[in-house]
C-alpha cells in the first residue's frame, strides 16, 4: 500500500468517525460509562478483520485465557504496523475520546491530561517503557467467556477503549453478551449488558469514571467481560489506545 493510499484511507476513516453525534456519545459515556456506535464497520470489513485470526504474521502473541485464569477462550495481540483499518480507526477515534477523558480527570481531581493527537500519547507510552501494541482480536467458541477485568497494561492507561463486534448475533453465535459492571462506594454494583450487532462498536471506561453525587463528583470503578457463548463462533476486535510494557 502506497503512502498516498494510506493517507486516503486515513481521511476516509476520519470522515466515518466524524459522522457520529459525539456530543450525544459523550453524554452517554458520562452518564452510563459506555456508548454504542452503530455500524462503525461494514459486514465485509468485519469478515476481513475476523479472517486475520489464523494468520500468525499479523500478531505478536497468542493468549489462551484459561491458562491465566482470565476465563475461557483465546485472543491475539496485533504487532506493529497494525492493519490499516485498525490503525486508522485508532488514530481517528482517539481525539474524540481524549476530550471526554480530560473532562473526566478534571471532575475526579486528577492532574493527568491527555494530548490531542494519538501519536503524542504513544510517545508518552514509549517514554515510560510501554512499547508493545495492545489492539487485539478475540475468538470465542461454545462454553467460552471472558472474566470481568480492566485493560491497564502499565502506569499510563488511557481511560477509554473500544470493542467492535465482528460476528452477527443469532446467526454466527448465541450468548456472548458484552457486560460492564460498576462498583459504587458503599453501594451494590451496577451491571450494564450492552446489545450489539455485527459492526457495532462499544466505547467504554477502562478503569474509573466520575459520577455526579449530591456532594459533588465521586469515582466509580468499572470492569468489563463477556458472558458464556452458547453456540457458534464470536470474533471481536479491541482497540486500546495506550501501549503495554
Amino acid at each position: 500500500m502506497t503512502i498516498h493510499s494510506i493517507n486516503v484511507a486515513a481521511r476516509l476513516t476520519e470522515d466515518r468517525v466524524a459522522r457520529y453525534d459525539w456530543a450525544a456519545l459523550g453524554s452517554e459515556l458520562s452518564g452510563h460509562g459506555c456508548a454504542v456506535m452503530e455500524k462503525l464497520l461494514s459486514p465485509d470489513e468485519c469478515r476481513q478483520i475476523a479472517g486475520l485470526y489464523p494468520e500468525e504474521g499479523h500478531f505478536r502473541s497468542h493468549i489462551h485465557m484459561a491458562r491465566h485464569g482470565f476465563g475461557k477462550g483465546e485472543y491475539r495481540y496485533f504487532r506493529y504496523p497494525l492493519p490499516d483499518l485498525i490503525g486508522s480507526l485508532r488514530s481517528a477515534l482517539y481525539p474524540r475520546l481524549a476530550s471526554v477523558a480530560n473532562e473526566w480527570n478534571e471532575r475526579m481531581g486528577q492532574a493527568q491530561r491527555y494530548p490531542a493527537e494519538h501519536a503524542a500519547l504513544l510517545k508518552q507510552c514509549r517514554d515510560q517503557g510501554q512499547t508493545r501494541p495492545t489492539p487485539l482480536l478475540l475468538q470465542y467458541v461454545p462454553g467460552d467467556f471472558n472474566c470481568l477485568h480492566q485493560d491497564l497494561y502499565g502506569d499510563l492507561a488511557f481511560p477509554l477503549q473500544v470493542a467492535i463486534l465482528l460476528s452477527e448475533p443469532g446467526e454466527d453465535f448465541t450468548g456472548g453478551e458484552f457486560v460492564l459492571t460498576e462498583q459504587r462506594p458503599r453501594m451494590q454494583s451496577r451491571v450494564e449488558v450492552v446489545p450489539l450487532r455485527q459492526g457495532d462498536a462499544v466505547v467504554f471506561a477502562v478503569h474509573n469514571r466520575p459520577v455526579q453525587g449530591t456532594k459533588g463528583n465521586y469515582r466509580v470503578n468499572l470492569r468489563h467481560g463477556v458472558s458464556r457463548l452458547r453456540s457458534g463462533m464470536r470474533h471481536t476486535v479491541g482497540i486500546i489506545f495506550h501501549d503495554a510494557k
